[in-house]
């Protein structure tokens, strides 16, 4: 169930295709007592070994609907949408919009919890509204964007589960336009200059061929896509602590190292693959006999080669995460949700 394919087995599982099905299992379970799991893709969790003594919901809804307001088109999805089908959709529907976001696995009712995003785009820019259901009043409701505290991979719906999603609408570009290409990267892959717009269909090509580079779609046959895809965050340095830490890196690195940083709300953005990278930890760490490696493709993922279990995972994460605090000061957190399971 887990795109990791790793964690022991649940108690009971439930499959719910329909919205009311979904809230109403969701209701019934709170009402007795019994620990709830709500899945999706999978593509975000890490099970322990022991895995989960409760209910395991698998949210299989599968409704999109297309829609305009105030001449404005928009798409609402259920919860249970594959997340880059639903991109699909809407660009073979002629629009744009979501395209810098293809290929990221998962469903697309998991996107606003985190605020998932990829190449400059992410689901704050473009979310119209979230439908809700509040497990202690039964009551489902739609919220707008401003209601969820959106931020730098976080909203106030993660680390919590008084409410379940069951639906996500977001507004598009008509004449199947892109978002303004700001990701260094795919600018040069599509040979625009950074700010321009695109065909989506064309944006949405480069993005899959750059993922794929990064073992970042799924694919069963190669390893290195069995994996919660980004581990850990980049890590936000204050404004306070930025010099202190760039200096950390120069003593290490050297003084003409060029350090990637973005801007972030209170500071600056660091990236936590290249934190790896220079902290020693290579593609393929720890080496071809090892059941949990980093990625051969992208050491930000870590993956399952096999045989792991969800221990050797989680070994391999607190190795990674204490060399990078150990050469540079700074704390990696995990972007996966951990299932009775800890760091």
């Amino acid at each position: 169930m887990t795109t990791l394919r790793l964690g022991g087995p649940a108690r009971a599982v439930h499959r719910c295709r329909e919205t009311d099905d979904l809230a109403q299992v969701v209701t019934t379970l709170d009402h007795a007592g019994d620990r709830c799991l709500l899945v999706g893709g999978g593509s975000n969790l890490v099970v322990a070994d022991e895995g989960f003594d409760g209910t395991v919901v698998l949210i299989e809804t599968s409704d999109v609907v297309f829609g305009d307001e105030n001449g404005v088109p928009f798409v609402t999805a259920q919860a249970g949408v594959g997340w880059d089908d639903l991109v699909a959709t809407t660009v073979q529907a002629g629009f744009g919009g979501l395209e810098c976001l293809s290929g990221i696995p998962g469903a697309a009712g998991a996107t606003p919890v985190q605020n998932v995003g990829a190449y400059g785009v992410e689901v704050a820019d473009l979310l119209r509204s979230v439908e809700l259901l509040d497990r202690r009043s039964g009551r489902r409701h739609w919220v707008a964007p401003s209601a969820l505290e959106l931020g730098y991979r976080t909203s106030n719906l993660k680390h919590r589960d008084d409410h379940v999603v069951l639906g996500v609408s977001f507004w598009l570009n008509a004449d199947r336009i892109s978002r303004p290409i700001r990701y260094g990267e795919l600018a040069i892959a599509l040979g625009v200059e950074p700010g321009a717009r695109s065909d989506a269909a064309a944006v949405r090509d480069r993005v899959l061929t750059l993922r794929r580079g990064k073992g970042m779609v799924l694919d069963p046959g190669d390893h290195d896509t069995w994996s919660a895809g980004s581990f850990f965050t980049n890590p936000i340095v204050s404004d306070d602590d930025a010099s202190q830490v760039l200096d950390r890196i120069a003593t290490r690195l050297g003084a003409q190292t060029r350090v990637p940083t973005y801007p972030a709300e209170g500071g600056i953005k660091l990236s936590a693959g290249w934190l790896i990278e220079r902290a020693g930890f290579t593609r393929g760490y720890p080496g071809p006999a090892a059941p949990a490696r980093l990625s051969t493709k992208h050491t930000l993922a870590l993956t399952n080669r096999g045989t792991a279990r969800t221990a050797d995972l989680l070994d391999l994460a607190r190795t990674v995460r204490d060399g990078v605090h150990e050469a540079f000061g700074i704390t990696l957190y995990p972007e996966p949700v951990l299932v009775n399971c800890e760091l």
